[in-house]
């Protein structure tokens, strides 16, 4: 027969073994149930991280450029002065002067100059200081009595006249001035205080339109009868 101390022993032995091969069973349950929680939250989470698009390239601003109008296409300051006539000078015949005046283009792109109604052809072109006046007192002070220099009304021509420097272009002088008239021939009428030597006066009908003209270079043409 066995000794009661050593079945003791032995069912010592029996109960840790037991409770080891429990522990062992538990500790794997635990970890089968932890893979089992945690891979299936994993795997949809790779799966779409390698689903994901990849990332656009970042555009980077361009800049417009902006429009900047050339200093040269800017209006000029503009100087007006006060128009001097003398009516005790001497007038030419120049009934001619009333009549407004045409152009005739021809098939050659041409153009054929005609003033009431008779041909003109050009003499020389002058590079010539243009500015412009109106006849108020803003303009003519106290010779703005509608009267040009030259004797003639300020709407001979229906207004379309210059003044000018009578030692250079005498009076009835026919000119064309590019951009005045639609470029028609127009008489030198009239005189002005500083209108000295190449430099020129066009007439317009009003102070705030002849302020809008400003002063120009432009080569001024003038013009004989071809008759």
């Amino acid at each position: 027969m066995l000794k009661p101390g050593y079945q003791s022993r032995q069912s010592k032995r029996s109960l840790r073994g037991m409770l080891t091969m429990g522990l062992c069973y538990t500790l794997l349950l635990l970890a089968v149930g932890l893979c089992i929680i945690l891979f299936p939250m994993a795997g949809p989470e790779i799966a779409n991280s390698s689903q994901q698009p990849p990332m656009l390239m970042q555009l980077q601003p361009v800049d417009m450029p902006t429009h900047t109008e050339p200093a040269d296409l800017l209006m000029p300051d503009v100087q007006l002065h006060h128009h001097v006539t003398g009516h005790d000078m001497q007038v030419p015949s120049v009934d001619h002067f009333v009549t407004q005046t045409q152009t005739v283009s021809s098939e050659s792109q041409a153009l054929t100059m005609t003033y009431n109604g008779r041909p003109l052809r050009a003499v020389k072109t002058i590079m010539m200081t243009v500015t412009a006046y109106s006849p108020d007192e803003r303009s003519c002070g106290k010779w703005a009595d509608g009267i040009t220099a030259s004797g003639y009304s300020v709407w001979t021509n229906a207004g379309k006249l210059v003044a000018a420097d009578t030692r250079l272009l005498p009076f009835g002088t026919l000119l064309t001035v590019p951009g005045y008239n639609g470029s028609n021939p127009v008489p030198v009428l009239d005189v002005g205080g500083k209108i000295k030597g190449q430099r020129l006066d066009v007439l317009y009908p009003t102070h705030a339109i002849a302020t809008r003209w400003g002063v120009k270079q432009l080569p001024v043409t003038v013009w004989e009868y071809a008759d």
